[in-house]
């Protein structure tokens, strides 16, 4: 809840704010702490601010790995909580960030341990970040904490980052393929069409197909158009809702190169999320339950879920896991077996976040290398076609004419 106080500190001089805190009492607490006299104070509801619903008003995943080793090496330098997260809030460039630091200062000075102040930002600390704070506040391992956290959200972060940076160019020319095409049928073409036309020649029966469909473009692509508005904003609000996330995920991991290279992905995900909560102590069934909030796919969700069950009622880790053999590859199920009989469970899972990390990595570059060839030989086919189609019926009527 969002506070608005006005006070007076020691030297009797007035001042207003906000300060985030559960419940009203909470948030005079933290006030009085400070030395302030409260005058007033006023519930505002929920924070709510313009930002928070903005496109802009986000935190990066590369500003949650800075800030996690700033962290760490303040903690490690003997430096209060409290004190870490205010010079940490007033030394941030991100201005939605540095809001966020200075609510968990407010409520750290409150009395909230800090994995409690964390929670209240999940748009910003996620559940696993939250509950691995919450490990190194039990184990007074809390510079190391964010330690792992900084190494681990720096590896996500990379894999991410790559996967998505090589999509970008094979939509970039998709996109100018559809442009260009568009073009085309809409400004090239008519000009052309109408010298063959008035020609009075009998043109091929592909010259006559280019021309309807140019033809039908002209006339109605407006209406292309509006339906492929409507079309998207059938799938926005179809990838909004649960059982429209679920169909995505399954589309997307059934597409021939990209499904296994996202599965790859998720994979390498499960492996590192695991390795490290199971490293800082978290029990099996807790770090399986984290790991499905954050592996960012509804069908591997779907299967962390049920494997968690599958623990719970007896079963290893790795026979809960073979039971989803269409997503889970053998290899991973007997790696993690093997760990399991050796008691090096966490150095298994290492390996294998290792090994899918570096799995995507090619399957990334093999895919880019791939893609660029075809996407430029298919747009030359396009346009050439297009090309022969109009112009050889006008290089035939120069050739009757001379």
């Amino acid at each position: 809840m969002l506070f608005k106080y006005k006070v007076v500190d020691d030297k009797g001089i007035s001042k207003e704010g906000e300060i985030d805190a559960p419940n009203r009492d909470m948030a005079i607490s933290g006030l009085q702490r400070r030395g302030l006299i409260i005058i007033s104070i006023i519930d505002q509801g929920k924070n709510k601010s313009f930002l928070s619903f903005s496109f802009f008003g986000k935190v990066s995943m590369k500003e949650i790995v800075i800030l996690s080793r700033q962290i760490s090496t303040l903690f490690e330098a003997q430096v209060s909580a409290l004190k870490a997260f205010t010079m940490l809030a007033s030394n941030t460039d991100n201005k939605i960030l540095s809001g966020k630091l200075t609510q968990i200062s407010d409520d750290l000075q409150a009395g909230v341990s800090i994995s409690g102040a964390l929670s209240k930002h999940p748009d910003v600390f996620s559940n696993f970040y939250v509950n691995m704070v919450k490990v190194g506040e039990e184990t007074g391992k809390l510079n190391e904490t964010f330690d792992h956290l900084a190494n681990y959200l720096n590896r996500q972060y990379a894999l991410t980052s790559k996967t998505k940076n090589a999509l970008i160019y094979p939509i970039f020319v998709i996109c100018t393929f559809f442009i260009v095409m568009g073009l085309m049928f809409v400004v090239v073409i008519p000009k052309l069409s109408v010298i063959i036309l008035d020609s009075g020649q009998e043109p091929p029966i592909y010259t006559k197909i280019v021309i309807g469909l140019s033809t039908f473009f002209v006339h109605y692509g407006f209406l292309v158009i509006i339906f492929l508005i409507l079309l998207g904003i059938w799938l926005w609000r179809l990838s909004v809702t649960e059982k429209g996330k679920v169909y995505i995920d399954n589309i997307r991991l059934s597409i021939p190169a990209v499904g296994n290279l996202y599965r790859k992905l998720y994979l390498s995900r499960i492996a590192d999320n695991m390795d490290t909560m199971l490293t800082s102590g978290v029990p099996i069934v807790r770090a399986i339950d984290i790991t499905s909030d954050v592996v960012g796919s509804r069908v591997f969700k779907e299967i962390l879920k049920d494997v968690a069950d599958g623990v719970k009622s007896g079963l290893s880790f790795s026979a809960a896991f073979e039971k989803h053999e269409t997503q889970v590859p053998g290899i991973m199920v007997q790696m993690i077996k093997i760990g399991e009989e050796t008691g090096s469970l966490g150095q298994i899972l290492k390996t294998l976040a290792d090994f899918y990390k570096k799995e995507v990595d090619d399957a990334v570059d093999t895919l880019v290398g791939l893609i660029e060839p075809v996407m430029i030989v298919v747009l030359g086919l396009g346009v050439g076609i297009l090309l022969v189609s109009v112009l050889m019926p006008i290089y035939n009527l120069a050739g009757g004419i001379s």
